[in-house]
């Protein structure tokens, strides 16, 4: 059976690449290639592709963008192509939606597209089931992508874009917030409830009302007293964990992999 496929990616080389690939699999008929989410949209109404290739971060109209303005429930079986790190596509495999992430091996394409055949020949398309499983899993990644990558502060008379990854630890001080980094403490006048809220819950916890720490800088966590802990941070800096931060606990304890004594 020949499988008709779409690809849409505004990387050049990323688009030719699938092509290629997709060219030396006989089940495969390309039927087209978009550069954009507007071509892709209007690619995937004329064509009706079984299969398509889709790029979620594009400018103007991204993947999710495409997947909403067609339909969840019209939208061919899709293959999304990412270039989130391994950990961000959790959603994927949760729901059991086809993915790849770029840069990828011929071998890792090659069993996606098994995959992707495999469903289609079971299923006859996506159906509502896998349409509700791919909405669940852009709406995980549309989540994700309101999360606060970089933090502008101001400095003297200019403003520094700071990595929340490079991050420490954050305390509140009064109406503003203190960002501590390794080498410096820069004040940014907001809530601590409102910075919480925009940082991403798995690398960042609240274990006080007042502290804010990056899980992935924790080094240990003692017990201390009346169901209190201490968390060291890999700078040094211990902080005071509050006993009723029992959820912010746990996450630290399996994301350090038993670092707590």
């Amino acid at each position: 059976m020949t499988l008709t496929a779409l690809v849409v990616d505004d990387e050049p080389i990323a688009r030719h690449a699938i092509v290629r690939l997709l060219r030396d699999d006989p089940d495969i008929e390309i039927v087209g290639e978009c550069g954009d989410g507007v071509a892709a949209v209007a690619a995937i109404r004329n064509q009706s592709p079984d299969l398509v290739f889709l790029d979620i971060q594009m400018p103007a109209i991204n993947g999710m963008d495409v997947v909403a303005t067609i339909g969840a429930e019209r939208i061919p079986a899709t293959v999304f192509v990412t270039a989130y790190e391994q950990y961000a596509v959790k959603a994927f495999e949760a729901n059991a939606v086809d993915y790849l992430v770029k840069p990828f091996s011929r071998e890792r394409f090659a069993a996606t597209l098994q995959r992707a055949k495999a469903r289609l020949a079971a299923a006859s398309g996506v159906g509502a089931q896998a349409s509700a499983q791919i909405l669940q899993a852009l709406d995980a990644l549309r989540q994700r992508e309101d999360y606060l990558q970089r933090i502008p502060v101001r400095v003297d008379e200019h403003v520094v874009l700071v990595a929340v990854d490079d991050i420490v630890w954050i305390k509140a001080a009064r109406n503003i917030v203190e960002i501590h980094l390794v080498d410096r403490v820069h004040e940014l006048r907001e809530t601590m409830a409102t910075l919480a809220a925009r940082l991403d819950p798995r690398h960042f916890a609240r274990v006080h009302r007042s502290a804010i720490v990056n899980v992935r800088r924790v080094k240990a966590i003692h017990p201390w007293f009346n169901g209190h802990h201490v968390v060291t941070m890999d700078t040094g800096q211990q902080l005071r964990m509050s006993r009723y931060q029992n959820e912010a606990f746990l996450k630290l304890v399996s994301t350090r992999g038993g670092d707590a004594g």
